[in-house]
């Protein structure tokens, strides 16, 4: 039976919004509610805290994250995707020609559940000094939470760089804080995560599978440190996770993406959804509520046979080696990613056509086909019928072994060591599903360590491509210097590094003042 985090809703959820306080000049009334649970009387035991801690991944898990605006506001600023057609909705459509503002929703969304997200961590971190019934499970717990947080922290710098940062629970207009140098946001997810790392376990038992381990923590610090380019710490952090020997590849490339096979040997941390089997989706954007719907809507947007809102970019499909247009081998990750007209799914009883895939067309090396993301879709094992409306419960991957190993190659390139960085990306080619030739080959030669990174970009799109680490990426490289000329054709520096600031966020905090906001792009 399929392990997860039960996602309930937490009764009191006054206390994961911040508990409001109502004064009077001119009564000296007690308006508490003595029957009414308050942070104070709350949390007296392990299991209401265990409570607040579900109700973190709740938010996680929620659309505003990972069900739904998350994935796209990501994937909307790489080079790995295009338009499905004209049904792609209009602030999605704005965020992928870089042209979105201050009031696009999406990016609105993904700011207030990150700080959602840190405001329910918040909660436990606060009030866990008051449980004492199980003080290993409330330390864990409290990792738990310092991880999300720490993650939290992590997508708001290297999305909207200076934000603020909270760490207590708000309770009162007083505690707006201003936004802080990016550097300390960075240092915030750091200590988070290391914290996390500290308590942390392993691995859990079945029921418990979902729930964040040592590996992701470490996994995450080297992402962390990577983004601010110290890639000697990142390598020590990795280097943790790949001498653990707690992770391996799956023979299996598209198990990564199948419900079958979730939580094998290469997931390190998975955001997990349910298939309650009704086809229907919490649009309640929180992720509360005990017997809503806890599905994910990747399989509806991206399916070939459903929304199709974006599809599969020409870069990204001709990012592949491919034998036809002169590789030695055409690389099997192609047609374990992406559906092309022609394509048997279903479990190989139906033929994609054409007809089927609304919208437009994919330039693939010289020919214009319509071509449709297979990861996440689950078209693999639905009818034409059945995939018309698929809110699923695939759990969504947010970091594979494989991506560990591709940053160890980037980090040892970074460092000077170019064989040790071939064997890792050697590593995620030898896969037995995969198997394409090994590193340095005629088509990329590594001489030096501009060759290597060549080779790095190249097989983190073969590899990783739609899995919302490309942006990230983009924004890395962008720092070093390394494109001549930017994978975004709308890009201009000092204007769209950053996302902007929501409006909301500005109006209504009055530490985030104009004073210091580019008037062009209020995330400066």
């Amino acid at each position: 039976m399929k392990g997860y985090i039960s996602h309930i809703l937490w009764t009191v959820s006054v206390l994961l919004m911040g508990t409001m306080i109502i004064s009077s000049c001119d009564t000296d009334l007690d308006l508490t509610n003595p029957s009414y649970q308050t942070p104070e009387n709350y949390f007296q035991n392990s299991d209401e805290l265990q409570a607040a801690t579900n109700a973190i991944y709740s938010n996680v898990s929620a659309a505003q994250l990972f069900a739904r605006e998350w994935f796209f506001l990501h994937d909307l600023r790489s080079d790995e995707v295009a338009s499905g057609g004209g049904h792609l909705e209009a602030p999605r459509r704005q965020l992928l020609i870089g042209a979105g503002t201050p009031t696009n929703n999406v990016m609105n969304d993904v700011w207030n559940g990150l700080y959602n997200v840190i405001n329910r961590a918040n909660v436990v971190i606060q009030n866990a000094s008051n449980v004492e019934d199980n003080p290993s499970l409330r330390d864990r717990l409290v990792g738990e939470a310092r991880f999300l947080r720490g993650w939290a922290y992590y997508e708001l710098a290297s999305l909207w760089g200076p934000v603020p940062i909270y760490t207590e629970v708000i309770n009162n207009p007083e505690q707006f804080q201003p936004r802080v140098p990016v550097e300390k946001v960075y240092s915030q997810a750091v200590s988070d995560l290391e914290a996390a790392a500290a308590v942390l376990p392993e691995t859990y038992p079945d029921e418990d599978r979902g729930r964040v381990t040592w590996g992701a923590a470490k996994a995450m610090l080297g992402r962390v440190f990577m983004q601010q380019l110290d890639f000697e710490t990142a390598k020590s952090h990795l280097q943790e996770v790949v001498d653990s020997g707690i992770y391996s590849l799956t023979d299996n490339y598209f198990d990564n993406f199948k419900e079958e096979t979730e939580f094998n040997e290469e997931s390190i941390f998975e955001v997990v959804f349910i298939d309650k089997g009704d086809d229907a989706f919490n649009w309640g954007y929180t992720g509360d509520g005990a017997n809503d719907p806890q599905s994910t809507a990747r399989a509806q947007e991206y399916n070939p046979v459903a929304w199709r809102n974006l599809i599969p970019s020409a870069t990204y499909v001709n990012n592949f080696e491919y034998e036809p247009a002169g590789a030695a081998k055409t690389d099997p990750r192609l047609g374990m990613s992406v559906y092309k007209t022609g394509d048997t799914f279903n479990g190989g009883t139906e033929v994609l056509t054409a007809d089927m895939q609304n919208g437009n067309t994919t330039m693939f090396h010289g020919e214009e086909i319509k071509m449709s993301w297979r990861k996440y879709t689950l078209l693999y094992k639905l009818s034409s019928d059945e995939a018309g409306n698929v809110f699923r419960g695939n759990n969504h991957r947010v970091i594979r072994y494989a991506e560990v190993l591709l940053n160890m190659a980037e980090c040892e390139n970074e460092t000077g060591n170019i064989p040790a960085a071939l064997d890792y990306l050697n590593r995620v080619r030898n896969r037995a599903s995969v198997d394409m030739p090994e590193y340095p080959t005629a088509q990329y030669p590594a001489n030096n360590k501009m060759d290597v990174v060549e080779i790095i970009m190249h097989e983190r799109m073969s590899e990783l491509g739609g899995e919302e680490i490309r942006n990230r990426d983009i924004l890395r490289w962008r720092e070093l210097g390394y494109f001549d000329e930017d994978p975004l054709p709308y890009f201009e520096e000092g204007r769209d590094e950053l996302l902007p600031i929501p409006s909301t966020e500005i109006n209504n905090n009055p530490e985030l003042d104009a004073e210091g906001i580019s008037p062009q792009n209020p995330g400066y």
